[in-house]
């Protein structure tokens, strides 16, 4: 109850305060929350020093490990402003690129899968890609408090997306990709227990099929799509290359082809982005307990 109350909160100071103070007194937060979680900071730590293969300094990884803990502090304000982003709200803070990519994929007629990752802030790209004409359904995960879940539903549908929770997503996800949809998936981070053991960073970690299996069993393309924050505080909402699926693959040999392709993508945005990269588990040996029904993180 305590965590559902801190998002009213916080959703109550970002509504009322201008964007500035709120992002101000959202890194402070951060900075304590950075000092006093000796776990996280550690996790943020050894994921920064993968990301760039050891080659960082030991002052330069404080300064961007505490840097990590601020964006993501910046990306729930976002969040809880998700009411107020409108035309002039994209016109001033988002410019949007290789928009073509994502219309040729869509020109084939069977659906996108917008793939991204935990990096910059993916639900507000997919409000804004709803806001210009694209409506998404993402898929999320539930959150075991059903005051929090309820509240995340609520923002999302704000941001003019249609969540799709754990349970439903299977005929949910079909529907949207077979009448020529947007269907917003993540590819780094898998929470069902079922993913892929695949190379990433160096070392195997569970990916999720999701992204892979709907695109080859539909014929989908995958756009890896990226929102990305911007020194002034502004965005880039970028889509990549369409990646295809090969019909002449089996489908085991499709899933591992597909997910390769998209996760050297992920990797390179990550490389360019680290202190945008918001993830507070060691992914690579995580078990049972680390795996959270969160719809933050």
């Amino acid at each position: 109850m305590i965590l559902y109350i801190f998002y009213r909160v916080g959703y109550f100071l970002a509504m009322t305060l201008p964007l500035g103070m709120s992002y101000w007194i959202a890194c402070r937060l951060a900075g304590i929350w950075c000092r006093i979680s000796h776990k996280d900071r550690r996790i943020v730590e050894d994921n920064i020093k993968r990301v760039l293969d050891g080659n960082v300094s030991d002052n330069e990884l404080h300064r961007m490990t505490k840097e990590v803990f601020r964006n993501f502090a910046k990306y729930l304000v976002d969040f809880f402003r998700f009411s107020l982003i409108d035309e002039t709200y994209i016109k001033r803070f988002v410019n949007v690129e290789g928009l073509d990519n994502l219309k040729e994929a869509l020109s084939k007629g069977k659906g996108v899968i917008a793939l991204s990752a935990h990096i910059g802030n993916w639900e507000l790209g997919g409000a804004v890609l709803s806001s210009i004409g694209y409506p998404t359904n993402a898929v999320v995960l539930s959150h075991e408090n059903k005051y929090i879940n309820n509240f995340f539903k609520r923002q999302r549908i704000r941001g003019k997306m249609k969540p799709i929770e754990i349970g439903i997503t299977l005929k949910a996800c079909y529907i949207t990709l077979k009448s020529n949809g947007v269907l917003a998936l993540m590819g780094d981070r898998d929470f069902t227990k079922n993913g892929m053991n695949m190379r990433f960073f160096g070392d195997e970690a569970p990916i999720p099929k999701g992204p892979a299996v709907f695109s080859y069993r539909i014929g989908s393309a995958i756009v890896p799509t990226f929102m990305l924050r911007e020194a002034d505080d502004t965005f880039r909402l970028v889509f990549d290359r369409p990646i295809y699926p090969d019909s002449s693959e089996t489908e085991d040999s499709a899933m591992v082809g597909l997910t390769k392709k998209f996760l050297c993508v992920i990797e390179d945005y990550i490389k360019k982005y680290p202190t945008q990269w918001y993830v507070f588990r060691d992914i690579w040996k995580s078990d049972e307990k680390d795996l959270r029904p969160d719809t933050v993180i």
